[in-house]
């Protein structure tokens, strides 16, 4: 069967399944941001212990990346997902249970580690279901998972002002069970002889040093840095951006709606990723990284206005959703093809373990003085991911 004619005997069915489950992912987790202020007083616990929650939830998405791919390439990429996404949707449904600091965390670590499969695995799925036209399923993928974005601050809203954000928690596990279900059901299985997995294969796959080659390169070093700088910054603005807005005097509502606003401009990616091609690299990361760190800066200085800090929020999304392809593009063409994969699923599980950490701190500094100290404090480590982009420059051209 050729290219083509598999695509279309595929048809659009698994990539629903797909891309709604990374949907129905990406509305659990950042729903959890968007529910922080009133989790505070509801729970009567400290912006510390809300960070400490999220860093454990992010940490376990991050420390699954990797060994999440290895094990689909061993057993088998839907079985890895369909596994994942009943992991998340258990998590959010036992919220239900008595409302809590403990269950919460509970909760939110099993979130974490469902959700946390579901990206690298799926990739890896769509190409294999979608040889020609992968780039489209990929793009309607992300697509779906920024709109679980975009709508979980007004769905939380909607929640808090009716049903209860425990019932909308809950709905959302049931609709991934549902899908999950229909994963099992609908998506075709690789061909794969059970027959040849091994626990001296699994070993094989989940090896780490077949992937550290690239990081023996002093500009693929710099680089890595500055992906870790983004990180952390970008993953302490997303936790507690709706608590900063509230802290700064704007309303509930009025801060969802901002937080909604920092993932409706992803569209940008599409602009910076094409550019890319065209302008070369690094000299655009380093135009994105700019517009991220003078916008996240607008936020701590500016007045305590819904446009002031709409527009410095938008800003602020242009920037760090610019900066997503252009990263990708620039990985995949400095990692070898031979280790792409893993390669690339280790780079993430750094960039998103140096990320998680980051609501912790921000949370602790919150509580000792404020998020807008804690605020500025990202815009200075987003800054120095502009200085190790200049270095990087500065390798590649004496390479």
């Amino acid at each position: 069967m050729t290219a083509d004619n598999q695509t279309r005997s595929t048809g659009i069915e698994p990539l629903m399944f797909v891309g709604g489950l990374w949907f129905v992912a990406k509305l659990a987790r950042y729903s959890f941001p968007a529910l922080f202020p009133t989790l505070e007083t509801s729970l009567s616990v400290s912006s510390s212990q809300l960070g400490v929650a999220y860093t454990a939830m992010m940490l376990l998405y991050s420390l699954v990346q990797f060994p999440s791919g290895a094990l689909a390439d061993a057993l088998e990429d839907v079985r890895v997902i369909a596994v994942g996404g009943a992991t998340a949707a258990v998590g959010a449904i036992g919220l239900l249970l008595s409302p809590s600091y403990p269950v919460l965390v509970v909760g939110m670590l099993l979130v974490g580690l469902g959700t946390g499969v579901h990206k690298t695995v799926s990739i890896g799925l769509l190409a294999r279901l979608y040889p020609s036209r992968t780039g489209r399923a990929l793009g309607v993928f992300d697509t779906l998972g920024t709109v679980g974005g975009i709508v979980a601050p007004p769905a939380v809203v909607f929640a808090l002002a009716s049903i209860g954000w425990q019932v909308l928690l809950a709905v959302v596990g049931v609709v991934g069970i549902t899908l999950t279900a229909g994963l099992l059901a609908r998506v075709p299985r690789a061909d794969r002889d059970d027959s040849t997995v091994s626990i001296h294969r699994l070993r094989e796959q989940l090896a780490v040093r077949p992937y550290l080659g690239p990081f023996r390169d002093r500009g693929f070093l710099l680089f890595v840095a500055v992906t870790l700088c983004f990180s952390f910054a970008y993953n302490g603005v997303v936790a507690f951006l709706p608590s900063y807005l509230v802290e700064r005097g704007l309303t509930d509502s009025t801060a969802a709606f901002l937080y909604s606003g920092l993932f409706a401009v992803s569209v940008v990616q599409v602009v910076t990723g094409s550019l890319s091609d065209r302008l070369g690299r690094l000299p655009l990361v380093a135009a994105v990284l700019a517009i991220a760190t003078l916008s996240l800066a607008g936020l701590v200085v500016a007045d305590g206005t819904a446009l002031a800090l709409g527009v410095a929020t938008v800003g602020l999304g242009i920037g760090s959703h610019g900066f997503r392809p252009v990263r990708a593009a620039y990985l995949s063409n400095v990692i070898p093809d031979e280790i792409a994969g893993g390669g690339l699923g280790l780079v993430r599980t750094l960039l998103m373990g140096v990320g998680a950490t980051a609501p912790a701190i921000v949370g602790l500094v919150a509580d000792s003085a404020s998020f807008r100290v804690a605020f500025a404090g990202l815009a200075i480590v987003m800054g120095g991911a502009i200085v190790f982009t200049a270095l990087s420059v500065l390798a590649d051209t004496a390479a």
